[in-house]
């Protein structure tokens, strides 16, 4: 869906825990432990603690606050679950089920999936009737139109950006600050939005997912601190919000179930406690004592409390672990020295021992090595092994490559990684250190972790990071990573190689003209394995995403097409009068 480096269940003792209960070893495939013998995998697809009952509060426990909350700048997986399933409806969404009916598209504020004409190249949504703010104002299709040009403001920066790459005269629009407009944004009425797209483009219904395309009334628009108090649409409406400490959720009064049949909203209020210790949310969650017994937690376990969960029956029927459908990658500045140069990024490939990495963050159990950029659901269930490289790296080869680089001594370098990775980041530093190759790790708070590699002019030649596709399509996944025609000075998403190559991107061109959705398929598929080659990216790992929620939690499940995060739209609480807050 987009991109979300993550914090995930790991040490080495949980990794071997793990292995030897799911009798596997490193190189066993996702498809393997699968299979309900797994203790940590046995959850998967179901639904913990039953039906909840209405009333009574929610409460998250965080270690940290959001990325972004605006709906114009909502692109990380967890930001825009919560964002969309509890404060923002969107023109469609996704059911809210477990396992794979929870990628099913459904409509939303939509009245269906959209109507495409003009060969794609024109959708036409007509919106529900009753769909209400928090101020019961109706929402309407000039709101959502809003949204989609405030999009584009150079100071809201960050969101998913389906509309600058698709819309018709979209090149150089600013945003609507200075009284511009989209003329590809129709509104012939309150409930009819139409776009105009420069190309066709088959699965623009799938796009109308995103946070992009929830609606923003031009009133409430308060630039950068929309942030701060985004305006309800959904189910739920902000009480308080302190950056850092504390978000209150109350129910909007306005919203009618019956123009919604995706969320539930079972609790009347959600308390977001942030600023703790990860280690705190991890035992408190474990041990679901008094009140905590009425919470889940924002981010998944860290690496040490994976040994504290699965030897326990109990807290083990309480665990989460559903895939992310996301690759994680080690992107290298393609447009400055030493990684302009094709061998020495090569040299990372073959230096890299993926095995080490995939034990840092919990086993095969939790994770598979990535031979493929794009996740195994998009090759069928198995990703392919083009270039044959030992998940375990070869020393050798990457030596020989520096040596025809003409740095037979290796060379120093940075990389940048979120506070939750950096257990991953010291397993590749090791790696990259046999070959001289010496990294230098800079951490970053998550909150402010893509910002940060965002500035192309002042980040570091390395990232590790990850991309998740947004819908099962290679074109959500290989343009936004590798197309160097959306490369931003600031803000920048996706390509954090900074890879311009001419060839892949008329290939993208290429495929995303075709109509034979098979033929785009498999052209897709192929095109992976050929920017491998190129190697400005080295495909590390993908992840699941485990949870362990309070023993009061009902109706609690990982929505796959939200990268295995608590789908909200669904859960609440099995004794409302247990709950405190």
């Amino acid at each position: 869906m987009n991109k979300r480096t993550r914090t995930v269940l790991a040490t080495a003792a949980a990794a071997a825990l793990i292995a030897g209960s799911a009798g596997c070893s490193g190189g066993k495939r996702s498809g393997d432990s699968r299979n309900g013998k797994n203790p940590a995998t046995a959850n998967l697809g179901a639904v913990i603690g039953g039906t909840p009952k209405k009333g009574g509060t929610l409460t998250v426990l965080s270690h940290q606050d959001f990325t972004h909350l605006d709906p114009a700048r909502n692109w990380t997986m967890s930001d825009m679950e919560f964002g969309t399933r509890l404060l923002y409806r969107t023109l469609v969404t996704y059911k809210a089920a477990p396992g794979a009916e929870g990628g099913e598209l459904v409509p939303d504020l939509a009245t269906g999936l959209g109507t495409p004409s003009n060969g794609a190249r024109t959708w036409t949504f007509r919106l529900k009737k009753g769909v209400k703010y928090e101020d019961g104002t109706p929402v309407t299709a000039q709101d959502v139109k809003y949204n989609v040009e405030r999009s584009f403001s150079p100071d809201l920066y960050g969101g998913a950006d389906y509309a600058a790459r698709y819309l018709k005269g979209a090149k150089g629009y600013k945003g609507p600050a200075n009284g511009e407009h989209l003329d590809s944004i129709r509104t012939p009425d309150d409930r009819t939005i139409v776009f105009e797209l420069r190309k066709p483009f088959a699965e623009f219904a799938n796009a109308t997912v995103m946070p992009t395309f929830a609606p923003v009334p031009r009133k409430r628009d308060t630039g950068p601190k929309y942030d701060s108090r985004p305006f309800s649409s959904g189910p739920y409406k902000i009480d308080t919000y302190q950056r850092n400490k504390r978000l209150v959720l109350v129910r909007n009064p306005h919203w009618d179930p019956g123009t919604d049949s995706i969320r539930k909203a079972y609790p009347d209020k959600l308390v977001m406690v942030m600023g703790l210790k990860h280690n705190q949310v991890d035992d408190r969650m474990i041990a679901s004592q008094g009140a905590d017994a009425s919470a889940v937690p924002w981010y998944a376990l860290r690496p040490e409390s994976g040994v504290k969960v699965l030897p326990e029956a109990g807290v083990r029927k309480r665990l989460l672990a559903e895939s992310t459908n996301c690759t994680d990658m080690v992107q290298m500045h393609t447009g400055r020295a030493p990684f302009d140069d094709v061998k020495v990024r090569q040299a990372v490939q073959y230096a890299l021992d993926k095995e080490v990495v995939v034990n840092s963050s919990g086993g095969p159990a939790f994770n598979d090595a990535s031979t493929a950029y794009m996740p195994d659901t998009l090759f069928d269930g198995k990703q392919p092994d083009t270039l044959k490289v030992p998940l375990t790296g070869d020393l050798a080869k990457a030596k020989e490559l520096l040596k025809q680089a003409g740095k037979p001594g290796g060379f120093s370098t940075k990389m940048t990684v979120s506070n939750g990775d950096k257990g991953r980041a010291e397993a590749i530093q090791q790696a990259l250190a046999k070959a001289g190759i010496k990294v230098t790790i800079e951490t970053v708070d998550p909150a402010a972790f893509y910002t940060t590699i965002g500035d192309t002019t002042n980040r570091t030649d390395m990232v590790y990071t990850g991309w998740c596709p947004d819908y099962p399509s290679g074109s959500t996944f290989l343009p936004f990573v590798f197309d160097g025609r959306h490369i931003k000075e600031k803000g920048n998403t996706g390509n954090h190689s900074l890879f311009r190559d001419a060839a892949t991107m008329k290939r993208i061109d290429e495929i995303a003209a075709m109509t034979d959705a098979g033929k785009a398929v498999r052209a897709w598929r192929e095109l992976d394995g050929e920017i491998l080659t190129k190697a400005p990216a080295v495909p590390v790992l993908m992840r699941r995403w485990p949870l362990v929620v309070g023993t009061n939690i009902a109706g609690a499940y990982g929505q796959i097409s939200f990268g295995g995060q608590l789908d909200y739209a669904s859960v609440g609480l099995k004794d409302p009068s247990k709950s405190k807050g």
